[in-house]
């Protein structure tokens, strides 16, 4: 559920400065940082909050390398104000008659935000992100996040009526991104305060018409939370917020046009015209004053002459909905409305604005349609809802696995569903994005979806959506769930098992009718969708235990693509350790050139329960902790070197290592490389390649 702050406090409340936090202990702060940072961004965190150390205490100059240049700046802009970095945030707050006053000279670009901010958290909600809206002076106008996390997030200022400056919170979402003027991350310990240091943050200005700041749009969260993705959702809201302003601006242009020229009402008219909303003008007694290309195309293609015509008479042969919402409302904002075009029904969200004149008397409407497929498409693009996995970035060379992904790459042809059986951790989420890539839906959009992390009570709501009033506390005009977002897509469905009984068969009525009916309403809503699920289940036993249903199994079954473990690939274990080092080494800076021996023992006598999966998380770890070139024995995790002790007498290592490295040596000879060359690709010294050529019977 969204929670949207209303500001109703009392004056006392909310007048002065105020200190929050201030119960937390010195050392308790330092002892959350480096545990916390420690756990998960580990060397990033330590080496930049080292850095911030040295700053602060004067103990020499930072490594710019470390610290960005906006980032080092503003530290230094901190210091000489005189900052106290240990100190609590100092933060005005403003009286609700000013907040009031604040938001009504910001009332555009708060009404052409919402929209944007709200489809933006819908795919952060449940993260613990917080979205907000800020104005040009750092105010904060729009806060969303998820319902129980007010009051945390009340303890750091994300709440509206805030006015976040760099002098009472050192950098910071807002004010640093309205002094730089430019989009930026302030990760963790880059904060200046340390307050903040274990939150991140992401921001992009907001340019009115004029080239000036209007505001700004900001996500947050916990740092380990985060995503580097944040900064680039914030950027394309950003960019979308601005082009609503600019339309805005140049509706309220054609209104004072009205009065003007024939050659100022003109141009106008071209303005319009280059929107690609649908727009209609309509007087005061319903007669089409404008009307722009897109809604000529969409809605009235067979009137030659529309302009002076009655648009109530004519949407009375077909549109009757339309007619009347347009007659009963001088105001109305994104209410979903089915509408007869020239090219079949289709769903737009409407927008009616009244058109006043100098005397502020209305004079007429303008109606503003959007198609609903074009907002999800945005949606998509903003929030980044795309595969990125190809069948290129799949790693293997064993023999049963690679059929697995020929027959993968053969299913990725057609449109059928799929269903992916495999262990937690072989890959399922990969096969299903590259599936989607190599198929004719590669340029629409891709969801993946975990059925089991989504409440039973809200699963029905998140995958179908639900109408207006379905239940209390529902957005208004209702709320499209995730098979309308990927019309024209692929959606994942994984721990497909996990679905609740009841719900399996509107499920399966949304796959067999291609398409939806919302929670509360009966509208029939058309999807076009290609569903690809996964399970580490047995389907079929839990069918035989009724725990799923049969026909639904069936039609989700129609081509099964079974992912083996590890433990049955084993050959590919270099591979994919090399592919992870390759990785790693990018990301961490970092450059090894000799994996011990023994890694590759230990690695092939365990038996690798989380697969795939937990041998990159192996590799990364080890990779954090690797100092010089080399991997060492003493990298591994304990648990891993421990499993060696604990083999049945009669199991020992497959020799799998030894086949796989002669194969390659062979493979890279027949290549023509340079034994020189062949050594370092193998991460072993000339010397060690020609005695295991030697002892592979090789003929160099």
């Amino acid at each position: 559920m969204l929670c949207i702050y209303e500001t109703q406090m009392e004056q006392s409340e909310v007048r002065g400065v105020m200190k929050i936090g201030s119960s937390i202990k010195d050392n308790e702060v330092r002892g959350f940082e480096y545990r916390i940072g420690a756990s998960y961004y580990g060397d990033l965190y330590q080496k930049t909050y080292q850095q911030w150390e040295k700053f602060i205490t004067g103990a020499g100059e930072i490594d710019r390398s470390i610290v960005p240049e906006d980032i080092a700046s503003s530290w230094e802009k901190c210091r000489e104000m005189g900052l106290d970095p240990y100190a609590q945030p100092q933060l005005r707050i403003l009286p609700k008659e000013e907040i009031e006053a604040v938001k009504k000279k910001n009332e555009t670009l708060i009404a052409i935000s919402r929209p944007f901010l709200l489809n933006l958290y819908r795919f952060v909600k449940g993260s613990r992100f917080v979205v907000a809206l800020f104005d040009r002076d750092g105010v904060l106008l729009e806060v969303m996040q998820d319902v129980g996390s007010e009051e945390g997030n009340k303890k750091y200022f994300w709440f509206p009526g805030v006015q976040w400056t760099e002098g009472g919170a050192g950098n910071n979402a807002a004010a640093t991104v309205l002094a730089l003027k430019k989009p930026i991350r302030i990760f963790a310990t880059q904060h200046y305060l340390r307050f903040f240091h274990h939150i991140t943050a992401s921001s992009a200005p907001i340019f009115g018409p004029d080239g000036e700041i209007a505001g700004g749009i900001a996500l947050t969260a916990f740092y380990y939370g985060a995503n580097p993705h944040t900064l680039g959702m914030a950027v394309a809201a950003a960019s979308a917020i601005e082009n609503g302003l600019k339309a805005e601006k140049a509706l309220e242009e054609y209104r004072r046009a009205l009065h003007r020229t024939e050659l100022a009402y003109g141009l106008q008219k071209a303005i319009i015209s280059s929107i690609p909303e649908a727009l209609v003008a309509i007087d005061s007694k319903g007669s089409v004053m404008l009307i722009n290309e897109k809604a000529r195309e969409k809605f009235f293609f067979h009137e030659p002459e529309i302009e002076g015509k009655n648009l109530g008479e004519m949407l009375e042969r077909g549109n009757k909905q339309l007619k009347v919402l347009i007659e009963n409302n001088a105001h109305l904002t994104d209410v979903e409305v089915r509408i007869n075009t020239p090219q079949g029904p289709s769903d737009f969200s409407l927008n009616i604005r009244p058109i006043f004149s100098s005397g502020r008397e209305i004079t007429g409407k303008l109606l503003i349609l959007t198609e609903i497929k074009r907002i999800g498409n945005l949606v998509t693009k903003m929030i980044g809802a795309k595969a990125k996995f190809n069948f290129a970035d799949i790693c293997g060379q064993n023999p049963r696995f690679l059929q697995t992904v020929e027959h993968a790459r053969l299913v990725s042809q057609n449109d059928a569903n799929v269903l992916l059986l495999g262990e937690s951790g072989t890959g399922k989420d990969i096969f299903a994005q590259a599936i989607h890539n190599a198929s004719d839906r590669r340029n629409g959009p891709y969801l993946a979806i975990n059925c089991a992390a989504i409440p039973r009570d809200l699963i029905s709501s998140e995958l179908f959506g639900y109408s207006d009033g379905a239940f209390t506390g529902s957005r208004r005009g209702g709320n499209r769930g995730k098979f309308e977002l990927v019309d024209g897509g692929t959606i994942f469905l994984d721990e497909i098992a996990e679905i609740p009984l009841e719900l399996q068969a509107v499920l399966l009525r949304v796959i067999e009718d291609k398409s939806v009916v919302r929670i509360g309403g009966t509208r029939v809503r058309p999807v076009n969708v290609r569903v690809i699920a996964a399970t580490n289940k047995d389907l079929l036993e839990e069918v035989r235990k009724g725990n799923f249903r049969k026909d639904l199994y069936y039609r989700l079954n129609v081509f099964t693509i079974h992912l083996p473990p590890l433990t049955e690939r084993m050959d590919d274990i270099p591979i994919l350790t090399e592919h992870f080092i390759k990785k790693y080494e990018h990301t961490l800076g970092k450059k090894i050139t000799r994996v011990d021996d023994r890694i590759w023992e230990v690695f092939f006598s365990y038996p690798w329960p989380g697969n795939v999966r937990e041998l990159q998380n192996v590799v990364e770890r080890m990779m954090h902790y690797a100092r010089g070139n080399t991997l060492s024995i003493d990298l591994v995790p304990p648990e891993i070197l421990d499993h060696r002790g604990k083999l049945p007498e009669d199991e020992t290592p497959p020799l799998v290592r030894e086949e796989w490295e002669r194969a390659e040596i062979l493979r890279l000879l027949k290549l023509r490389y340079p034994k020189k060359k062949i050594a370092e690709m193998l991460r072993i010294s000339r010397t060690t390649l020609f005695r295991r050529m030697k002892y592979y019977r090789i003929d160099s």
